[in-house]
């Protein structure tokens, strides 16, 4: 799994990777929201370092697009800036579900720190949903959750004597 670094500044891109080669994952580049869209599309991005102020599509429109996609909405982001302190930026930032919010200049150890972090627990949580699918569709055969079939639940809920079906309505909230 990669880091995922995104500026449209050349310089900064390489000072964002410099900084992170310690964390010891793959860093790839990304130039633009566009860019950094069709990266993260095709999978392996354990973690994005985004700039906020880029042309075309800032940082918040490639946050807000990302946290509309189910497969990854998940996907830990920190957005980065060099425009200084800004409560309200920061709040928007966070608002969309931004994992954290850097201002520029960063200490570096703090960085890699937080990544390192961002990764390993994003790809553990990874690893248990995998789990879980897995699970839920050895159990039910139909490679279907039950969370969105209640009717599953039910079924597999064993009846009293005499046909009540009481107890299965109160796993599933009903009465």
């Amino acid at each position: 799994m990669k880091i995922l670094v995104v500026d449209d500044r050349e310089d900064n891109l390489f000072a964002i990777e410099s900084l992170l080669r310690p964390v010891g994952r793959p860093v790839v580049r990304a130039h633009s929201g566009d860019e950094a869209l069709k990266t993260v599309l095709r999978g392996g991005i354990a973690v994005i370092i985004l700039d906020v102020v880029m042309p075309r599509m800032d940082g918040l429109e490639v946050l807000a697009y990302l946290k509309r996609l189910d497969h990854t909405r998940n996907l830990p982001v920190v957005l980065m800036t060099g425009l200084g302190r800004d409560d309200d930026l920061a709040a928007r930032a966070y608002d969309l579900g931004v994992s954290d919010f850097l201002v520029k200049p960063v200490d570096p150890w703090v960085v890699r720190t937080k990544v390192r972090a961002l990764a390993d627990l994003y790809i553990e949580n990874q690893s248990l949903r995998e789990q879980l699918h897995a699970l839920t569709e050895r159990r039910t055969g139909t490679g279907t959750s039950t969370a969105h079939h209640p009717d599953l639940v039910e079924a597999r809920v064993p009846r009293r004597p005499g046909g009540s079906t009481d107890h299965a309505r109160s796993v599933r909230g009903a009465d």
